[in-house]
Protein backbone atom coordinates (compact mmCIF):
# COMPACT_ATOMS: atom_id res chain seq x y z
CA UNK A 1 0.00 0.00 0.00
CA UNK A 2 1.41 3.40 -0.99
CA UNK A 3 1.95 5.79 1.91
CA UNK A 4 0.26 9.20 1.92
CA UNK A 5 2.47 11.89 0.35
CA UNK A 6 4.50 14.00 2.75
CA UNK A 7 4.43 17.77 2.26
CA UNK A 8 7.38 19.97 3.27
CA UNK A 9 7.76 19.46 7.02
CA UNK A 10 7.37 15.69 6.89
CA UNK A 11 3.73 15.20 8.01
CA UNK A 12 1.51 13.01 5.80
CA UNK A 13 -1.24 14.85 3.96
CA UNK A 14 -4.55 13.77 5.54
CA UNK A 15 -6.88 11.89 3.24
CA UNK A 16 -10.34 13.24 2.44
CA UNK A 17 -11.80 10.52 4.66
CA UNK A 18 -9.58 11.63 7.53
CA UNK A 19 -10.66 15.24 7.04
CA UNK A 20 -14.36 14.84 6.36
CA UNK A 21 -15.43 11.37 7.47
CA UNK A 22 -18.54 9.99 5.75
CA UNK A 23 -20.11 13.42 5.13
CA UNK A 24 -23.08 13.63 2.77
CA UNK A 25 -21.70 14.75 -0.59
CA UNK A 26 -24.40 17.41 -0.93
CA UNK A 27 -23.54 18.87 2.48
CA UNK A 28 -19.88 18.82 1.42
CA UNK A 29 -20.95 20.95 -1.55
CA UNK A 30 -22.34 23.57 0.85
CA UNK A 31 -18.99 23.63 2.65
CA UNK A 32 -17.14 24.11 -0.61
CA UNK A 33 -19.34 27.07 -1.47
CA UNK A 34 -18.69 28.77 1.86
CA UNK A 35 -22.23 28.51 3.17
CA UNK A 36 -21.00 26.89 6.39
CA UNK A 37 -18.39 29.25 7.78
CA UNK A 38 -16.09 29.25 10.83
CA UNK A 39 -17.96 30.66 13.81
CA UNK A 40 -21.33 29.29 12.73
CA UNK A 41 -23.44 27.45 15.28
CA UNK A 42 -24.50 24.08 13.83
CA UNK A 43 -27.53 22.01 14.83
CA UNK A 44 -27.87 18.49 13.43
CA UNK A 45 -31.59 17.73 13.74
CA UNK A 46 -31.63 13.94 13.67
CA UNK A 47 -27.90 13.35 13.85
CA UNK A 48 -27.74 9.55 13.82
CA UNK A 49 -24.18 8.46 14.59
CA UNK A 50 -22.76 11.83 13.52
CA UNK A 51 -21.59 11.10 9.96
CA UNK A 52 -22.14 14.75 8.98
CA UNK A 53 -20.45 16.16 12.09
CA UNK A 54 -16.94 14.72 11.83
CA UNK A 55 -15.39 17.67 9.97
CA UNK A 56 -17.39 20.28 11.88
CA UNK A 57 -16.31 18.91 15.25
CA UNK A 58 -12.72 18.54 14.07
CA UNK A 59 -12.62 22.15 12.90
CA UNK A 60 -13.94 23.62 16.14
CA UNK A 61 -17.50 24.57 15.21
CA UNK A 62 -20.05 25.02 17.98
CA UNK A 63 -22.09 21.89 17.36
CA UNK A 64 -25.41 20.76 18.81
CA UNK A 65 -27.29 17.60 17.88
CA UNK A 66 -30.43 15.66 18.69
CA UNK A 67 -31.75 12.20 17.85
CA UNK A 68 -34.43 9.88 19.16
CA UNK A 69 -31.90 7.03 19.34
CA UNK A 70 -29.99 7.08 22.63
CA UNK A 71 -27.27 4.84 21.22
CA UNK A 72 -26.69 7.21 18.30
CA UNK A 73 -26.45 10.20 20.62
CA UNK A 74 -23.93 8.37 22.78
CA UNK A 75 -21.85 7.68 19.66
CA UNK A 76 -21.87 11.40 18.83
CA UNK A 77 -20.84 12.24 22.39
CA UNK A 78 -17.87 9.89 22.09
CA UNK A 79 -16.94 11.39 18.73
CA UNK A 80 -17.15 14.90 20.18
CA UNK A 81 -15.06 13.91 23.20
CA UNK A 82 -12.35 12.81 20.79
CA UNK A 83 -12.51 15.65 18.25
CA UNK A 84 -13.94 18.58 20.23
CA UNK A 85 -13.43 17.99 23.96
CA UNK A 86 -14.36 21.62 24.70
CA UNK A 87 -18.01 20.87 23.86
CA UNK A 88 -20.14 19.70 26.82
CA UNK A 89 -22.03 16.40 26.52
CA UNK A 90 -25.27 18.39 27.02
CA UNK A 91 -24.88 19.69 23.45
CA UNK A 92 -25.93 16.23 22.27
CA UNK A 93 -29.38 15.18 23.41
CA UNK A 94 -31.94 12.43 23.05
CA UNK A 95 -35.28 13.87 22.05
CA UNK A 96 -37.98 14.49 19.47
CA UNK A 97 -37.69 17.36 17.02
CA UNK A 98 -41.31 18.30 17.60
CA UNK A 99 -40.50 18.92 21.28
CA UNK A 100 -37.34 20.99 21.10
CA UNK A 101 -35.40 21.57 24.31
CA UNK A 102 -33.20 24.39 22.99
CA UNK A 103 -34.31 28.01 22.63
CA UNK A 104 -35.65 29.20 19.30
CA UNK A 105 -33.33 30.71 16.69
CA UNK A 106 -30.03 29.53 18.18
CA UNK A 107 -28.37 27.96 15.10
CA UNK A 108 -26.83 29.48 11.98
CA UNK A 109 -27.03 26.19 10.10
CA UNK A 110 -29.51 23.37 10.65
CA UNK A 111 -28.85 19.95 9.11
CA UNK A 112 -31.73 17.54 8.51
CA UNK A 113 -30.34 14.53 6.68
CA UNK A 114 -32.60 11.52 6.03
CA UNK A 115 -34.91 12.38 8.93
CA UNK A 116 -38.21 13.91 7.85
CA UNK A 117 -39.21 10.99 5.60
CA UNK A 118 -39.75 8.92 8.76
CA UNK A 119 -42.82 11.02 9.61
CA UNK A 120 -45.91 8.95 10.42
CA UNK A 121 -48.29 11.31 8.61
CA UNK A 122 -48.61 14.94 7.49
CA UNK A 123 -49.19 16.30 11.00
CA UNK A 124 -46.09 14.53 12.32
CA UNK A 125 -44.08 15.80 9.33
CA UNK A 126 -45.14 19.39 9.92
CA UNK A 127 -44.47 19.12 13.66
CA UNK A 128 -40.94 17.80 13.05
CA UNK A 129 -40.28 20.41 10.38
CA UNK A 130 -41.54 23.21 12.64
CA UNK A 131 -39.21 22.14 15.44
CA UNK A 132 -36.32 21.95 13.01
CA UNK A 133 -37.06 25.34 11.43
CA UNK A 134 -37.65 27.01 14.79
CA UNK A 135 -34.05 26.29 15.77
CA UNK A 136 -32.76 28.36 12.84
CA UNK A 137 -31.74 32.00 13.16
CA UNK A 138 -33.15 34.54 10.70
CA UNK A 139 -30.72 34.57 7.80
CA UNK A 140 -29.62 31.03 8.60
CA UNK A 141 -29.58 28.00 6.30
CA UNK A 142 -31.56 24.77 6.48
CA UNK A 143 -29.89 21.90 4.64
CA UNK A 144 -32.36 19.07 4.19
CA UNK A 145 -32.13 15.70 2.45
CA UNK A 146 -35.29 13.61 2.35
CA UNK A 147 -37.10 11.01 0.29
CA UNK A 148 -39.47 12.21 -2.41
CA UNK A 149 -41.55 10.94 -5.30
CA UNK A 150 -39.86 13.30 -7.77
CA UNK A 151 -38.84 11.36 -10.86
CA UNK A 152 -40.49 8.10 -9.74
CA UNK A 153 -44.12 9.09 -9.40
CA UNK A 154 -45.39 5.99 -11.21
CA UNK A 155 -43.11 3.62 -9.28
CA UNK A 156 -44.28 4.33 -5.71
CA UNK A 157 -47.45 2.92 -4.15
CA UNK A 158 -49.59 5.22 -2.02
CA UNK A 159 -50.43 3.85 1.43
CA UNK A 160 -52.27 6.92 2.70
CA UNK A 161 -51.25 9.92 4.85
CA UNK A 162 -48.51 10.71 2.26
CA UNK A 163 -46.72 7.47 3.10
CA UNK A 164 -45.64 5.28 0.19
CA UNK A 165 -44.18 1.87 -0.50
CA UNK A 166 -40.98 2.28 -2.49
CA UNK A 167 -39.56 -0.22 -5.01
CA UNK A 168 -36.72 -0.95 -2.56
CA UNK A 169 -39.32 -2.34 -0.12
CA UNK A 170 -39.19 0.53 2.40
CA UNK A 171 -42.08 2.74 3.50
CA UNK A 172 -41.48 6.48 3.62
CA UNK A 173 -43.28 9.79 3.92
CA UNK A 174 -42.69 11.37 0.52
CA UNK A 175 -42.69 15.00 -0.52
CA UNK A 176 -42.88 16.38 -4.04
CA UNK A 177 -41.74 19.61 -5.70
CA UNK A 178 -45.00 21.60 -5.26
CA UNK A 179 -45.07 20.69 -1.57
CA UNK A 180 -41.46 21.83 -1.04
CA UNK A 181 -42.06 25.09 -2.93
CA UNK A 182 -45.17 25.77 -0.84
CA UNK A 183 -43.36 24.91 2.39
CA UNK A 184 -40.48 27.24 1.51
CA UNK A 185 -42.85 30.16 1.10
CA UNK A 186 -45.05 29.24 4.05
CA UNK A 187 -42.10 28.95 6.44
CA UNK A 188 -40.80 32.37 5.43
CA UNK A 189 -37.80 31.22 3.47
CA UNK A 190 -36.24 31.26 0.03
CA UNK A 191 -34.55 28.55 -1.96
CA UNK A 192 -30.76 28.86 -1.98
CA UNK A 193 -30.45 26.18 -4.65
CA UNK A 194 -32.91 24.68 -7.11
CA UNK A 195 -34.56 21.59 -5.68
CA UNK A 196 -32.35 18.67 -6.74
CA UNK A 197 -33.28 15.00 -6.78
CA UNK A 198 -31.18 11.87 -7.19
CA UNK A 199 -32.97 8.79 -8.52
CA UNK A 200 -31.23 5.72 -7.13
CA UNK A 201 -31.58 3.11 -9.89
CA UNK A 202 -35.40 3.08 -9.84
CA UNK A 203 -35.39 2.10 -6.16
CA UNK A 204 -35.90 5.43 -4.38
CA UNK A 205 -35.45 9.18 -4.78
CA UNK A 206 -33.55 11.49 -2.45
CA UNK A 207 -34.14 15.23 -2.73
CA UNK A 208 -31.89 18.06 -1.53
CA UNK A 209 -33.78 21.11 -0.24
CA UNK A 210 -31.66 24.09 0.82
CA UNK A 211 -33.47 27.11 2.27
CA UNK A 212 -32.43 30.48 3.69
CA UNK A 213 -34.64 31.79 6.51
CA UNK A 214 -35.80 35.31 5.75
CA UNK A 215 -34.82 38.07 8.16
CA UNK A 216 -38.11 39.90 7.94
CA UNK A 217 -40.64 37.18 8.72
CA UNK A 218 -41.45 35.54 12.08
CA UNK A 219 -40.39 31.99 12.97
Amino acid sequence: MTAAPRPPGGHPTPTLLEQFGQIDIYLFDQLLRGRIAPGDVIFDAGCGGGRNLFHLLREGYEVFAMDTDAGAVESVRRLAAQLAPHLPPENFRVGDLERMTWPAAFADVVISSAVLHFARDEQHFHDMLHGTWQALKPGGMLFCRLASSIGMESEVQALGRRRYLLPDGSERFLVDEPMLVQLTSGLGGQLLDPIKTTVVQNQRCMTTWVVRKNNTLPV
